[in-house]
Formats: structure tokens, sequence, C-alpha cells
């Protein structure tokens, strides 16, 4: 008995070496070449190049599938996934959409460059009527008119317990009257007295839990004037949620009430060749916890801040951007947002600060640590006091190498790269200031204070 019992215990400890952990040589080098792959059910890791592919064409007025709403993309992307994926292709043209459309895995979605616009209807905003518990699937409004069936909206609400602001987003399924079914159950208390309120807002394009898409060649428009803000952790031109693998290349995000492009929870996302401008928020926003995103050689102008690094984003690469006339940062870092690169942009006309580095003091080690800043150019940061470079908090392990910092304007009272007193270890060398009154302020106790 006890040789069977030592038997099985090297059994179970063999399969835990091996199936629970694969180890490197199962994936490794050992194994063949496959230099002839066949298409094999159950087989993503290799497929043949196949010299033709499923592609749907959807136009205003000629295509496979024709249109100008939200229906018709929703229908073509649904088919293409349907079929194992391919390419849909926008024609030129203006779609106008009353509900996002909803991203599938496995699909390419392509326009025809600026001729492809994507916005959106004007925003309303109507108070709730009656009380809906948590369990609840629909919503009263106090007049439903100017909601149809297959909009997309966000409920607001205050929640009633601690105050806390309530935000969800549904799409209206069934109407009768002034009662709306909804196309999942609310899980929140809506009652009248947290004050909620229906508004059609949505993202343009979004998605939650898929994998493998590119968006490419199209303009997205978020008709700013004509809608609420929607706070960037719900929306945007763009809003991904805990996706991966996703390129959003040679895109146009304008004039969102809000961020142009958002994802939370996201790894291996590329922003290639975008151009993000004249948003409400932010340009880019690799939200918290995304991983490895690659944000180069976009344009991201006059938005409230260029590029957001949100909480806990690591190993990313922000390089070649340019990045001009953004109202409050050129670039703003912070909370856990560890082991990035911010390489060879150019930086200007910041309306505060190029470069934050933001002091999100909240725990024992929250800061943006071990980062390297290396060869941007950044030019004309803030107002009088404006400072290109800021280092707050207890940020530590920072690597600034052979930036270019300049200040073409007035001294006044403008600093290069300012130092925070409670600043750890930070490397500098190379870097090249001019016109500043202060090329470095270090307010660190016990070291150099200025030159």
């Amino acid at each position: 008995m006890s040789s069977i019992i030592s038997t099985r215990r090297l059994f179970l400890a063999g399969l835990s070496s091996t199936v629970g952990g694969l180890s490197p040589s199962c994936w490794g080098d050992e194994l063949p070449r496959v230099l002839k792959p066949r298409a094999t059910d159950g087989d993503s890791r290799h497929e043949p190049n196949w010299e033709e592919r499923l592609t749907l064409t959807v136009g205003n007025k000629t295509g496979d599938l024709i249109g100008n709403h939200d229906k018709v993309l929703q229908a073509a992307v649904n088919y293409v996934s349907g079929l194992g994926g391919g390419t849909v292709k926008l024609l030129p043209g203006k779609f106008v959409l009353r509900n996002a459309v909803f991203l599938p895995s496995g699909i390419r979605i392509i326009g025809s460059g600026e001729e492809t616009v994507i916005t959106k209807e004007a925003s309303r905003r109507v108070d709730l009527a009656s009380d809906s518990d948590w369990y609840d699937q629909e919503i009263t409004l106090k007049d439903a008119k100017g909601f149809k069936v297959g909009d997309g909206i966000c409920l607001e609400a205050m929640n009633p317990n601690h105050n806390g602001k309530i935000v969800i987003k549904r799409t209206i399924v069934a109407k009768s009257g002034s009662r709306l079914k909804l196309n999942d159950g609310l899980r929140e208390n809506l009652w009248i007295s947290g004050k909620p309120s229906c508004i059609s807002l949505f993202p343009l394009f979004t998605s939650e839990r898929t994998a493998d898409v590119r968006i490419e060649n199209i303009t997205f428009d978020g008709n700013k004037a004509n809608n609420e803000n929607f706070n960037g952790n719900h929306g945007g031109c763009i809003f991904l949620q805990d996706c991966n693998r996703y390129i959003i290349k040679n895109v146009t995000t304008r004039n969102y009430n809000g961020d142009g492009i958002s994802f939370q929870i996201c790894h291996d996302v590329t922003v290639e060749d975008c151009h993000s401008h004249d948003n409400a928020d932010l340009g880019v926003h690799p939200g918290s916890g995304s991983q490895r995103p690659l944000l180069r050689n976009n344009r991201l102008e006059r938005n409230t801040q260029g590029i957001f690094w949100c909480w806990g984003v690591k190993y990313g690469l922000a390089e070649g951007n340019r990045i001009s006339g953004n109202r409050s940062y050129g670039i703003s870092i912070g909370h856990c947002d560890t082991d990035n690169v911010i390489r060879d942009n150019v930086i200007v006309d910041s309306g505060k600060v190029g470069l934050l580095f933001r002091n999100d003091a909240r725990g024992i080690d929250f800061w943006a640590n071990r980062n390297l800043v290396e060869r941007n150019r950044i030019i004309n940061s803030g107002g009088q006091d404006g400072v290109a470079i800021d280092i707050t908090g207890q940020t530590k392990d920072l690597r600034i190498l052979g930036n270019t910092i300049v200040e073409s304007r007035e001294a006044s009272s403008r600093v290069g790269i300012r130092i925070g007193q409670d600043v750890g270890r930070i490397q500098m060398s190379e870097n090249d200031i001019q016109g500043f009154m202060h090329s470095v302020q270090d307010l660190r106790s016990n070291r150099r204070k200025e030159s």
C-alpha cells in the first residue's frame, strides 16, 4: 500500500510540474517549426495566409449593407464575427448613432479616412419618475419623448447610502409610454432620493472582454456642442473595458465631450498614427491597470490633457507623439504607473505643465517610479509660473536623459525641471534646458536648491 501511495504522489508531482504550469520546453525551440500551416479545428496559433478573407462593405447608399446608423454597423460586425472573423469596410459617408457600436473579438473594421465619419445624436437628460430597485430591469421617466427602442443610455444617480455617484450604461429594448425596459438589470438602487436621471450618452465604438480587434482609418466626431460630458472611465469616442490586443491606427477622435480614446484594464493596446483633438477631456487615456500600452506617432492637440496615464499602467511606451496646445498637461503620470518609457515626444504649449508626475498620495508607495524620460522636446509650458517637468510626491528612481527643454517666451518665474521636497532618487544627464528663470529647482532638503 505504501508503495502505491508513493507512486501516486510522484505521479501527481509530475503533473503539477508539467500540466499545472506548462514548462517552457513545452512551447519552446524544441518543437519543430510550423512551415506549412493548415486550418485545423481549434488551433488559433497557426493559420494559413489566405489570399482572400471575408470582407463586408457598409455604405450610406452602396455596399453589402446600406444605411447610415448604428444598427447597420452593428449588423455588419456581428455578421463577420459570426463567421469566424474578417473585415468590415466602411465606405465614405456619415453614420449618425443612437447607440454605441459593440465590437466582438477577431474583427477588423476599417473606414475611408476623413470620408468616413461616425458621430452621434444630441444628448437629452430626463429625470426618473419613480423608484427602481437594484434587481429591476426597467425604469420610468418623467417624459420619455425622444427616447426610442434601441437607444443607448446612461443612468446617473447618487447612491442613497453613501452619496457616491452611480453610472449605469444600458440599451432600451422595449417601451410602453414612459416605462422603458433595459437590456440588463440595474444592479444599483435608482431611488428618487438619489435624484436619478437618464441621459442619451454612450461611446461611439465600445467593447468589453474581447480581444484581437483592429480599428483603422475612421473619423469619430463626438458632436461636443450638443452633448453633455461623459466621464472617461465610462465613455469616449472609443471606449474599451477589459480587452486585449487592440490596434487603433490612423483614427481621428475629435469633439467628444469627454475623452478621445479611453481603455480601462486593457492589455497590449496599440494607438498609432492617430489624431485626437479638441476633446473636452483626455486625448488618450490608458486606464487603470492597463499593461504594455503602445502610444506611437500620434497627434494629441487641444484636449485638456494629451496623455493621461491612469492608475497602475505599467511597461508602456509613449514614443514619437506630437502633443500640443493641451489646456492643462501634455502628459500626466502618477499612481503606481511604473516602468514606462516616454521617449522622442514633442510637447508644446501646454496650459500648465508639459510633463507632470502626480502626487497620488494614497498609500505607502503609490507614485510613478522607475520611469524613463528620454530625448523629448518640451517647449513653452504653462503661464508665468509654468513648469516643463514637474516631479511631485515621493516619486523616485526616474531617469531624465537627453531632453531638450525650452522656454522661448520671457523667463518670468518659469521652471525647467521642478523636483518636490519629498521626491526620491533621480538621475538627470545631458538635458539641454534653455530660457527659464530656474533651469532646475530642487526643493529637497539638504540638497542643492537651485541651478
